[in-house]
């Protein structure tokens, strides 16, 4: 295939990309699905063992953006895949989304994330006419909260102890930002 000139691509950054995921991105999902701790703070629950069959299954169901799950995979601008992302909940009526993350557990803490979802809100807010994100992190997910507060998402409320891992119930602490808050942001 002949070299891809990336310099006028939308979903890039100075520093990660998002593409399709591709069918060898199953062994990817296999591998994160081991790191308990982030899929516990994602998920809200813990899983059941993974196995080859359902981490290809599941690249397989989501490779070609059919459905309103559109996902992606994260990648640094050398190729190698760093996580993956995707926009979900979408409500084309009232204009809302959600976004769900998970950067590999060897690249975290290198602002990748933060990068993904901008490219992501410039996409939502910009191309689908959406209006409103909506996200919530698990208490105690420090880093997602903090990352969400990074792209200008405010602290909307706290649904109490609605989730039970770990032995006990978690609180579930909403996020939300506005196209307006979003536009604003980037215009300082």
């Amino acid at each position: 295939m002949r070299n891809i000139d990336y310099s006028n691509y939308f979903w890039q950054d100075e520093e990660i990309r998002l593409r399709a995921i591709q069918p060898e991105d199953w062994e990817s999902h296999y591998i994160n699905r081991f790191d308990t701790p982030a899929r516990r703070l994602l998920e809200c629950a813990v899983e059941l063992p993974p196995t080859f069959a359902e981490a290809k299954s599941f690249i397989e169901r989501f490779s070609d953006f059919s459905s309103n799950r559109l996902m992606f995979t994260i990648e640094n601008l050398d190729g190698e895949n760093v996580g993956g992302i995707n926009l979900n909940s979408i409500d084309e009526r009232n204009g809302t989304f959600s976004i769900g993350i998970q950067i590999d557990r060897d690249n975290r803490g290198k602002g990748y994330g933060t990068r993904a979802i901008n490219i992501l809100l410039k996409y939502a807010f910009f191309e689908r006419r959406l209006n409103k994100f909506n996200n919530f992190v698990l208490e105690g997910n420090e880093a997602s909260a903090a990352m969400l507060r990074k792209v200008g998402c405010v602290q909307e409320g706290v649904r109490r102890q609605v989730y039970y891992t770990n032995g006990r119930y978690y609180d579930s602490i909403l996020f939300g930002l506005t196209k307006d808050e979003y536009v604003e942001r980037l215009q300082l």
